[in-house]
């Protein structure tokens, strides 16, 4: 599949839009990454919520997110959905998948299902809901609708992290057959960032049958961490900045802007 096909194909899924994030690179820049992208697309005009949805160290410490209920208490009727929403100075949502530590969602069928549904609801008040996500020990994601739903690999153009990625992409594929997967690269330039694409994706059409797609590029950018400093996206605080254009591209090929 090229990348104008990966294209056509977002964008002739129905609303809602449910994109999960899996990442190779360390939770600083992960965090950073999914701060700033669903910062963008807040900016272009997507109602956009971000969903924490992993077990450890996820996006939610970054922003300070401290509740002691998600998702999953609003599946077990403890609490309300409102209650568990929260806006922060970046613009725009965020909400925990559970309020308490949990091994695996997926071990009881029930709350799984239950939560499933919480996170329907969710997707459909939102246009975009963004999931920082990781798989459980059986290669599975947090919860059974994200498995419907976009699924973007983030990597790097360094060995590490593309060996990294493309053994995501083999465990995703052994457990949900076979389907497409998106790849964003960071720390890279345009061009550096799709012949690693490229090389990814002659390898897992070689060895796998999956098709990749094209996500976009993010080059290392100091305004980035400046930003951070500030408490604020890059798109906001330095909105001509490389990352921004980048962020902004990428929001574009999602069909957002």
């Amino acid at each position: 599949m090229d990348q104008a096909d990966g294209l056509r194909r977002m964008l002739a899924e129905p609303k809602p839009r449910i994109v999960t994030l899996l990442s190779t690179l360390g939770v600083a820049e992960k965090n950073v990454m999914l701060t700033n992208l669903t910062a963008t697309l807040a900016h272009v005009g997507s109602d956009t919520i971000l969903v924490d949805a992993r077990y450890f160290d996820g996006v939610g410490i970054h922003l300070n997110l401290a509740s002691k209920n998600g998702l999953l208490e609003v599946a077990r009727e403890t609490c309300s959905l409102s209650e568990v929403i929260m806006s922060v100075p970046q613009g725009f949502s965020v909400v925990a998948m559970s309020g308490e530590r949990v091994a695996s969602v997926r071990e009881n069928e029930m709350e799984n299902q239950r939560l499933s549904k919480v996170f329907t609801v969710l997707a459909q008040q939102y246009g975009t809901m963004l999931v920082d996500a990781e798989l459980d020990k059986n290669d599975r994601l947090p919860v059974t609708v994200l498995d419907d739903g976009m699924i973007g690999i983030h990597i790097t153009g360094g060995a590490e992290s593309i060996k990294a990625g493309y053994c995501l992409i083999k465990r995703l594929n052994a457990t949900l057959g076979r389907r497409s997967f998106g790849i964003l690269v960071t720390h890279s330039e345009e061009d550096q960032a799709r012949l690693v694409y490229a090389n990814l994706a002659k390898t897992a059409s070689r060895y796998l049958a999956v098709s990749l797609y094209f996500m976009g590029s993010i080059p290392s950018d100091d305004h980035l961490s400046r930003a951070a400093g500030l408490g604020r996206s890059v798109i906001d605080a330095f909105p001509m900045a490389t990352a921004s254009v980048a962020f902004r591209r990428i929001a574009g090929q999602l069909g957002l802007s």
